[in-house]
This record gives C-alpha cells, structure tokens and sequence, in this order.
C-alpha cells in the first residue's frame, strides 16, 4: 500500500546485525542524519488520518474495472511487480523501549583506579640458626674471617675457590657494601679487583679517598655465585650475620649501599635503586645510602653522573651527621 501511495522504498540502517533496532536504540548509536532517513519511513498518526479517510472516500472517477493479475508476457520494461503478487508480510510486534537493565549492559563498566604499588615491600627473612648467629657476633677479626673462609651454610661454598671476607681500613668512616665476588676475586679473595673494581677506586679517588685508608669494602654475601648470578634471599641470610659482625667491628659513620642485593640485605626491604636514591636510610643507628653497582655502570655508563651524584648526597650527608665533616 504504502508503494502505490508514493511513499518511497522503505530506509533502514544498515548495521552489522539485521536486527529490527527501534528509535530509541537507533539514536544511541546512528548519526543524526541515518534517523531522520528512518523516522521519514514512520508515518505519524497526523499523516495516516487523512489516508486512511482518502481511502475510505475516494475522489468521483471513471467506473473502477476489475484488477486483473499480469501475465509472465508482461513488458520487460517494467520491472515494477503488481501488488497482488507481493506476499504480506507477518505483523511484527513493536520492540519493547529497552530498560534500565538493558542500557546498563550497555553502558562500559567503569574500572577502579588502579593504585600505586609501593616499591618498597619488607620481606620475610630466612629463618637462622641463632646460636650460629650468637656464635658469630662475638668472634673478632681474626676469627671472623677464619670462619667465613671455612663457612658451609648454604649452597654457594659448592663451587667457591675460596671465600672472599673484606678489606680496607678496620676503623673506616667509608663502608661499602657490594653483591658477592665475581670471577677475579674467586681468584684472588678479595673484593672488587676486576674490572668494576677499578672504577670503585675511581668513584673513591673522586671523593677524595684511597682504598685502604678510611674505606673498609665488603659484600653481601662472601662466595661467588655461579655465572656470576644475584645472589637469593636464602644466600643473603646466610651471609648476613657474617657483614652485621664486619659493620659491628668497623663502626663506621655512613654505609653506601652498592646495587639492590647489598640494599636487600642491609634494609630486608625489596628496593628499586631509582626509587631509593637521594633518601637517607638507617642501619642500626648508621645513615646509609644506596647507589649503582660498579659492574652496572660498566654496562650502563649512562647513569655513571646519577651514581657520582649519590657519592655527593653521601658526602653532604656524612658532614651533616659527622661534626667536622668527612
């Protein structure tokens, strides 16, 4: 009906689904233009009113004939079907106006704000032995390296040359801490001698300092560990009673953390270098500060200024906490 009336083809939305949207849905995601091609396709009631009464009231014509149904001889120009041979189509029911639910699903679900993680996290020591403990905080220097050169409480005296103790000055204001001996000083039992060794004397000689001479240097843990590896949580325990009795015999007035295992240790914290520089720590009372690992800045020379500006903040440090300076 709605064709021989002149109403034009039927405009629909051409969507990824074929189905049926009704207006409420079409104008949440249809551009202006597309639901005004739909809804000129609606007639409301004030246009179907006076059709409806054209309809039942036609216009005086000539006598209406009998409508007779086109032959397959029909012209071939027009290719317009008749109305008698066009099937009705089955009613179908008006779509409900989606509901609360309905928009809701729609709608993206909003996500919480993500929070900051905090890059410093305590861990859980392993548990030690505390009558070896006991046993190591009274020994004295000579006695403190003899039983770390005979040390066998975790893994990494497998495959040791031999231990790697400390050395420096026995009444330090300097202390650095390191990782663990690398393969030259499982050669030789002494820390720091290859080549992340020599820039440490660099880094010293830039503050104005020998090794030897108000610097004692240590590490974390006192074997090397295999490929040269971080050493583990477990491994650093091991070992800490060993550098708490150094730090105990040394005294010193500052400690410089040297990388994130030497960090670990001394503060039992999970620690980002970046995120600790510049910050004073303690350690029993002593200030500390954490910095570069010698062997990173060979691999990193980039950050070779960040690590001169912690030995700097060091140094400012210590004059603070020190009457009469370094």
């Amino acid at each position: 009906m709605l064709r021989e009336m002149g109403l034009g083809p039927i405009w629909r939305l051409r969507t990824s689904s074929p189905e049926v949207l009704d207006q409420d849905s079409i104008a949440d995601i249809a551009p202006p233009d597309q639901v005004e091609q739909v809804a000129q396709t609606r007639p409301d009631a004030s246009l179907q009113a006076p059709l409806q009464a054209q309809t039942q009231n036609p216009a005086p014509g000539p006598a209406p004939t009998a409508p007779t149904r086109p032959s397959a001889s029909a012209p071939a120009g027009d290719t317009r079907p008749a109305l008698n041979d066009v099937p009705p189509s089955a009613p179908t029911a008006p779509r409900a106006a989606p509901g609360p639910t309905a928009r809701a699903a729609t709608q993206p679900t909003p996500q919480p704000a993500a929070q900051s993680t905090p890059r410093a996290v305590a861990r859980t020591r392993t548990p030690a032995d505390p009558q070896r403990s006991a046993r190591i905080a009274t020994l004295d220097w000579d006695a403190l390296e003899a039983d770390i050169r005979a040390c066998s409480a975790c893994v990494l005296c497998e495959r040791r040359k031999q231990a790697v103790p400390g050395i420096g000055d026995r009444q330090a204001t300097w202390m650095f801490v390191g990782e663990g001996p690398g393969s030259e000083e499982d050669q030789r039992g002494e820390p720091f001698v290859g080549q992340a060794g020599r820039l440490l004397d660099n880094m010293l000689a830039a503050l104005g300092l020998t090794r030897g001479e108000n610097v004692y240097i240590a590490n974390a843990v006192k074997c090397r560990p295999p490929h040269n590896r971080t050493p583990v949580a477990a491994e650093l325990d091991a070992c800490l009673p060993y550098l708490e009795r150094q730090i105990a015999l040394v005294q010193p007035r500052l400690l410089v953390a040297l990388g994130r295992p030497a960090a670990l240790a001394l503060l039992n914290t999970e620690v980002s270098i970046a995120a600790a520089r510049g910050r004073r720590f303690d350690f029993k009372g002593i200030p500390l500060v954490v910095t570069y690992h010698p062997a990173y800045l060979l691999r990193n020379p980039q950050d070779k200024g960040k690590a001169w500006a912690d030995l700097c903040f060091a140094r400012q440090l210590l004059a603070s906490e020190t009457p009469g300076g370094c």
